[in-house]
């Protein structure tokens, strides 16, 4: 076979999952890098449900950092100009930070994929984290919807810069990564949302306020998927889940964890209280669970 040959049947060859994942990674557009991420999403489930042919998990290359449209300008986080919530000016701000969110999370969630898929994990570990990717992509687009209906559109405003920190932080460790990304940032969602949900209700913006329900529901298995994976490799390893959760959490995350706390949500998650009370910056008295 001539080297011409080899390499066209290599270009006809199925992607793997980790080199799906690298693609979404290195698709800098936000609207392409969604539509290209449930592309793959709803490929690998195909394969999954017994429809569609073998997808191996393979291994790639991922960018440490991914690809990015020209626009939002990232600013440092002391930099992003604050907005009151209550103003029209604010609310545009707030969708626009929450579709910043989500359009990382697409990537965290793929990235995980193709960082450590040399990791010997079982497949569901990587229905778990396509599925969140998927669903975080149409949070980005729900969010995109929004702020258009607003006279707005994601790139409108500045952005946060640092949202990508914690995957570089742990770039090298998947268990700092579940530990960080989902049980720590993504657990904060858990927190803050039902807030923003009724900035959006007392402005009567339904629309808003039906898409952060969507996204308030769905994030709760994001967290438990990181809780649940974490929890494995610990006892793979004959490791304690609370003690090892708190020196990842010292050694990859910059700063305290931030109360008030949405225990209910979090407990549903597989976050008990002991693991993110000790971490808090402020301690009022000690809550009846840790007594």
């Amino acid at each position: 076979m001539t080297s011409a040959a080899t390499s066209n049947q290599a270009d006809t060859l199925p992607l793997s999952l980790a080199q799906m994942a690298q693609e979404v990674l290195t698709t800098a557009d936000g609207p392409e890098k969604t539509a290209l991420s449930r592309r793959h999403a709803a490929r690998w489930f195909a394969y999954r449900n017994g429809d569609a042919p073998q997808i191996d998990i393979g291994t790639a290359n991922p960018p440490l950092h991914p690809a990015r449209p020209d626009k939002p300008e990232l600013l440092n986080p002391r930099d992003v100009p604050r907005r009151r919530p209550g103003s029209e000016a604010g609310r545009k701000a707030l969708l626009h930070a929450v579709a910043h969110i989500e359009l990382n999370a697409v990537d965290l969630h793929w990235d995980i994929i193709a960082r450590f898929s040399h990791v010997p994990m079982p497949l569901g570990f990587f229905d778990d984290w396509v599925k969140a990717a998927d669903e975080e992509s149409k949070h980005f687009n729900l969010m995109c919807d929004c702020l258009e209906a607003l006279g707005s559109f994601y790139g409108d405003l500045p952005a946060h810069a640092g949202m990508w920190r914690a995957a570089e932080n742990t770039a090298e460790d998947l268990m700092g990564r579940l530990a960080v990304v989902p049980m720590v940032l993504e657990a904060r969602g858990l927190d803050v949302t039902p807030g923003m949900i009724e900035i959006f209700r007392k402005a009567n913006l339904t629309q808003a306020v039906d898409a952060l329900e969507v996204i308030y529901a769905e994030e709760v298995s994001h967290v438990a998927y990181g809780s649940k994976w974490f929890h494995f490799l610990c006892g793979r390893d004959n490791l304690d889940p609370k003690e090892v959760f708190h020196q990842l959490v010292g050694k990859y995350f910059h700063g305290h964890l931030k109360p008030p706390f949405n225990e209910e949500k979090r407990a549903e998650a597989g976050l008990p209280p002991d693991f993110y009370w000790p971490l808090a910056d402020e301690i009022p008295e000690k809550p009846a669970a840790l007594r």
